[in-house]
């Protein structure tokens, strides 16, 4: 019995494979910037001195949002633990 294969060489085929393509390289872009972010993160705390315990660093290791990851690097600036990250700034 022979299987017709031609949907898979159609355009339509080849359209959906580039379109997972690209979306595959922008989910993996995202990822690698945000790990290197934590990564980041985690060596400024370091440089500074500051312990991490194994809980935080598993959240910031997990966190993949972009705007929590800079909000968090901004606050290691300056933060004198590592749960100083996790809490929003008071305003002033």
């Amino acid at each position: 019995m022979a299987v017709d294969l031609s949907f898979f060489r159609s355009q339509t085929a080849e359209r959906l494979r580039g379109e997972g393509r690209v979306e595959g390289l922008a989910e993996g872009r995202v990822e690698g910037l945000a790990e290197g972010r934590a990564e980041d993160i985690l060596r400024l705390l370091s440089k500074r001195g500051i312990a991490v315990p194994d809980d935080a660093r598993d959240r910031i290791t997990a966190c993949t949002d972009p705007d929590t990851l800079s909000a968090w690097f901004d606050r290691a600036i300056t933060a004198t633990s590592a749960e100083e990250l996790f809490t929003e700034p008071e305003a002033t």
